[in-house]
């Protein structure tokens, strides 16, 4: 490959992600259906040809900012624990995570809120994703005998899903809904009912990193 091809190709990827990123700012403030393309290329500071060079549609640049939100997901799930941390701790860290993420990402909130999007179909489930990850982690939490004898592992994903999905919608107005406190004061509320009573006192509801 050819110093000038090269050159033409990182000149490409940068003006695409550009494109995602003025995408998911666009469509987080207006919304999917609302969004305009020629707005989203000059936020992004690039003529309508160009956008359209990278993307044939307004639902394949949805698709896009989808994919890279699923990307910046995963970084926050997929973050290796330190050594000898629980499965709830992990649970309560990661939620932490994900709320200190989606305050300041507007990829990943943007990725989130097109999951809600009636009038297109999603590739990239980030509501799905994120529920089967709380699954695989609460199994492994009730296989590990950390949870309460008396309490069935699906009735906290349920509980958890409904509660991080709904500050995330929430948040997407008011921020207040994916702070820190608010995030510590649902776990304070849950860990004595989930957790058995000798493992409560060695769990931070507060978090004990930011994945």
């Amino acid at each position: 490959m050819t110093e000038q091809s090269m050159v033409k190709q990182e000149r490409a990827a940068r003006t695409r992600e550009s494109l995602i990123r003025s995408a998911a700012e666009i469509f987080d403030r207006e919304g999917f259906a609302v969004a305009s393309l020629t707005v989203i290329s000059s936020l992004a500071g690039v003529s309508n040809g160009a956008l359209h060079f990278h993307f044939s549609s307004k639902a394949a640049l949805a698709d896009a900012v989808q994919e890279e939100a699923l990307t910046r997901l995963l970084a926050v799930t997929d973050a290796v624990p330190p050594l000898g941390t629980s499965r709830v701790q992990l649970l309560v860290d990661v939620t932490h995570g994900l709320a200190a993420a989606l305050r300041t990402d507007a990829v990943l909130r943007a990725g989130f809120e097109l999951c809600g999007e009636a009038s297109r179909a999603s590739q990239f489930d980030l509501r799905e994703r994120w529920q089967r990850w709380v699954e695989e982690t609460l199994k492994q939490a009730d296989a590990e005998g950390e949870l309460r004898p008396e309490v069935a592992a699906q009735d906290v994903v349920t509980a958890v899903v409904a509660a991080t999905v709904g500050f995330e919608v929430l948040g997407a107005r008011d921020a207040v809904w994916l702070s820190a406190s608010t995030v510590t004061r649902f776990w304070r509320l849950l860990l004595p009912l989930l957790v058995r009573a000798s493992l409560v006192a060695e769990l931070e509801a507060e978090g004990t990193r930011v994945p």
